[in-house]
């Protein structure tokens, strides 16, 4: 019989505060670690048995976790390679660390996470954030070895003996405390194991469930069934990211994704990874259909460390722009207990972030290659990655230069060398800049898109909610290229070359009409300007400078340095056109009521084409439309 009492060996201070208070940020880790470790000892023992250092019976390896709501424990076992009593004192009573600090790197950085005995006591002690008392029972899978048992209250104290445990396994018992009773009711573990042990590679049982099972046919031949109870395991199937990607159909992809998010659009296509150096990194990465949602879609890819989920914030694993993805990533050189200074630092990290956004520029390379149109038919939702991405990562965007798109308001797609061949004949302004104009909605500016569209330019869509950052981002790296919204100026300016058109009007005329449009228009902001432009442009044009435009739109989106710039008051520029035959009938009307009510009408109607004509205002508009009928 074994019989020991002793204390458990740290030089200063109680290892308990330190697990609950700084190793463990959630108390529900505890039946991760301890179903991972009842993982790792069923692998340990297959290991030896493949080595033929093991040569009894495995079995059908097999976890399960039990919970007794009268006795107050919880119970988690395994069919693994267990311990001798000289293992236990040697791996769970031996935590000789000089104190918390230590602790923590010691854990950190232990490399292989995938040998039980090497880490079990670490884990293990998480067991004590739920529990006052925890007891061992185990037996080793080694010849002649007698079962042992190993308890402790939470103290430093602890006491060995003889355990009842009569075939080869580890189970450990927790006698939870009042505070953590939650643990013991039946649907909050469950939770813990679907979230943490869904995929793990053996099965983990918890309790049983009922199922309906054939039981013959009735009088009328119609099948019969039978309720019965079956064990119910949590993980079913083998995780998609462990098989070789040549051994997957496209179903299986679409499988697993449906399995992952239930509720989502199948996704646009996936990438499979799998590197062994410098680093170990396995997993599917799935593109969905975003659209412009960007915030809603963030946390969706889910870390795992040897199939044990960790996390679904993967800041700093996965680059910032490619959070908007979904599916998995499983690295073992990433630890359990990973804390965000320690991704912050690893370099396995970094070479993980940086092999990711290679391997996803490569895989949009091929796509755009391989499958031009259909590459395009994706673009409204691939081109938020692409953007983001060539907006926050240089070395992405070195590559992106050759997938990345631009669209037109036609339809039209071009590379960035196509769209400058297409434009720079016609686009071309007076000091050798390409401009390139642009909308972010269609349907609101129809009438300054059709103006452009008869000079023969052409209008891009930009109206994604990065484009604006994307617009300034191409303008610093595109050489000679000034990219303009449509509606920031008179075409003649947006795109000046050089080329003078001469006024219909005197000096004295100018200053009339200039006069006249002052006193018509009562909103603020308005700065009237009278302009020398083509008789088939519009009478009166309302235009924002397209930096101030941009600043504004930035800020509206969360730009921080751009605040200043939101608060600011609109500003427009009113551009009478001096050779419009209006302006002619303006200066002729004797009557000044009537003449007042042509120039008010002129500029409500450039309202009205940049849709900034809405209440009070359009309900004057109209009724003055009819007098004029």
């Amino acid at each position: 019989m074994i019989q020991e009492k002793g204390s458990i060996s740290i030089h200063t201070e109680n290892i308990f505060p330190i697990i609950k208070k700084f190793l463990y940020s959630d108390h529900e880790i505890f039946l991760r670690e301890l179903v991972s470790n009842a993982v790792d000892a069923i692998q340990k023992a297959k290991r030896l048995a493949s080595l033929g250092q093991f040569h009894g019976e495995i079995g059908a390896p097999l976890v399960q976790v039990k919970v007794d709501k009268e006795a107050k424990t919880i119970t988690v076992s395994d069919n693994g390679i267990g311990m001798t009593a000289d293992e236990i004192k040697k791996y769970i009573n031996q935590i000789a660390f000089s104190g918390a600090e230590e602790f923590m790197e010691k854990f950190k950085e232990a490399k292989d996470a995938s040998e039980i005995i090497g880490r079990f006591g670490l884990g293990f002690y998480s067991a004590f954030m739920v529990a006052d008392k925890v007891e061992i029972q185990t037996l080793s899978y080694q010849p002649g070895a007698e079962p042992a048992q190993w308890t402790c209250d939470g103290s430093t104290e602890f006491e060995i003996s003889a355990g009842t445990r009569t075939t080869r396994g580890t189970e450990v018992i927790l006698y939870v405390n009042d505070e953590n009773k939650e643990f013991l009711e039946d649907g909050r573990i469950e939770s813990i194991l679907k979230k943490y042990a869904k995929f793990l590679p053996v099965p983990v049982q918890f309790g049983t469930k009922t199922e309906s099972e054939p039981d013959g046919e009735d009088a009328e031949g119609e099948p019969k069934y039978k309720e019965v109870e079956v064990p119910n395991i949590i993980n079913t199937g083998v995780p998609i990211w462990t098989i070789a990607p040549g051994e997957l159909k496209k179903e299986d992809y679409l499988n697993f994704y449906r399995e992952l998010y239930p509720f989502s659009e199948d996704p646009l296509f996936w990438i499979h990874l799998n590197v062994d150096y410098p680093f170990h990194l396995t997993g599917v990465l799935y593109f969905p259909k975003i659209k412009n949602d960007i915030e809603l879609q963030r946390n969706k890819i889910q870390l795992y460390s040897r199939q044990v989920f960790i996390t679904d914030e993967v800041k700093d694993i996965v680059p910032e722009f490619l959070m908007l993805l979904h599916g998995v990533i499983d690295s073992p050189d990433i630890p359990l207990n990973v804390s965000r200074s320690f991704l912050q630092s690893d370099s396995n990290v970094k070479k993980i972030n940086t092999y990711i956004t290679r391997k996803v520029a490569d895989k949009l390379a091929e796509l755009f290659k391989s499958d031009r149109k259909s590459y395009e038919e994706k673009w409204g939702d691939i081109g938020i990655f692409v953007k983001y991405g060539s907006i926050s990562d240089p070395k992405f965007w070195e590559r992106a230069k050759d997938f990345v798109l631009l669209e037109n308001t036609k339809k039209d797609y071009f590379t960035l060398s196509e769209y400058r061949e297409k434009v720079a004949p016609n686009q071309t302004d007076k000091d050798g800049n390409v401009v390139y104009l642009y909308t972010p909605n269609p349907e609101r500016q129809d009438g300054y898109i059709q103006a452009a569209n008869k000079k023969g330019y052409d209008v891009l869509l930009m109206n994604s909610p990065l484009d604006n950052h994307f617009i300034s981002h191409l303008e610093r790296d595109l050489e000679k290229t000034q990219i303009k919204r449509v509606d920031a100026d008179v075409l003649e300016k947006l795109i000046d070359k050089g080329e003078e058109v001469a006024s219909n009007l005197s000096e004295e005329q100018t200053k009339e009409i200039k006069d006249i449009y002052e006193k018509a228009i009562t909103q603020p902001g308005m700065e009237v300007t009278v302009e020398n432009l083509s008789p088939e442009a519009m009478p009166v044009t309302v235009t924002m400078d397209e930096f101030m435009r941009r600043m504004k739109d930035m800020a509206a989106l969360g730009g921080g340095g751009m605040s200043f710039y939101g608060s600011m008051p609109d500003r427009y520029k009113v551009a009478v056109n001096a050779n419009h035959p209006l302006v002619t009938k303006i200066l002729s009307e004797t009557n000044g009521d009537t003449r007042n009510a042509l120039a008010q009408q002129a500029f409500d109607l450039a309202l009205l084409a940049q849709g900034m004509l809405t209440g009070p205002a359009l309900t004057s508009f109209v009724e003055r439309s009819m007098k004029m009928i």
